[in-house]
């Protein structure tokens, strides 16, 4: 029986927290070559973070570039008392958060197939369970926005438990409830994808 793997993406050759924050201070200070590294080596986790917290993968790329401009544009106020990593990632979480209520001010219409299909496209690669053409935006975006960015934070932006719980401010526990919490109806929304009853449903 087909058994998803849900699992962190972090890799060892992405850069450690402590270099990307030590870019940031250096680009704070004008070195350009550090802004570079900064921006490169944030680029991708800030995409996937706007991407499946917003659940609106057709305005990833928006946000992605906000972020940034505003991360750029806040540098100054920079001190290194947390990760670059963390500090960004919060910018983002509040361009995510401006764009949602601009959008339910602003309603705009779109075409259900045309988002799919975004999700689709926006969907990483190589995460085991989500490679028959099953869109993970969307089943991110079912779940509740707690355990969808706990989730998003530990299993694809490879964040610890410890930094997950510090970045949305609550405990370590409540972190790792989300997260058991978001992989369990990951695993049953693909099971019913596939036409199955999860194990648990079935002893029910």
């Amino acid at each position: 029986m087909f058994t998803p793997a849900l699992h962190s993406t972090r890799s060892a050759d992405r850069p450690h927290d402590e270099s990307i924050t030590s870019w940031a201070l250096a680009a704070r200070g004008g070195d350009l070559d550090a802004v570079e590294k900064f921006v490169r080596a944030l680029h991708r986790d800030v995409s996937r973070y706007v991407t499946y917290l917003g659940a609106d993968p057709q305005a990833a790329d928006d946000l992605t570039q906000d972020t940034f401009l505003r991360a750029l544009g806040s540098l100054h106020r920079f001190e290194g008392r947390s990760s670059a990593r963390s500090w960004l990632l919060a910018i983002a979480r509040r361009a995510v958060v401006d764009n949602l209520r601009y959008a339910s001010a602003r309603p705009r219409l779109s075409d259900r197939d045309n988002w799919q299909s975004a999700a689709e496209h926006a969907q990483p690669r190589g995460l085991p369970g989500f490679d028959d053409g099953i869109a993970l935006a969307e089943l991110l975006a079912a779940l509740p926005d707690d355990r969808r960015e706990a989730f998003v934070l530990t299993q694809m932006l490879g964040l610890s438990y410890e930094e997950a719980a510090r970045f949305s401010g609550c405990p370590v526990g409540t972190v790792r409830s989300r997260v058991a919490r978001a992989r369990s109806s990951l695993i049953e929304s693909l099971y019913e994808a596939e036409g199955h009853r999860p194990l648990a449903a079935v002893a029910a």
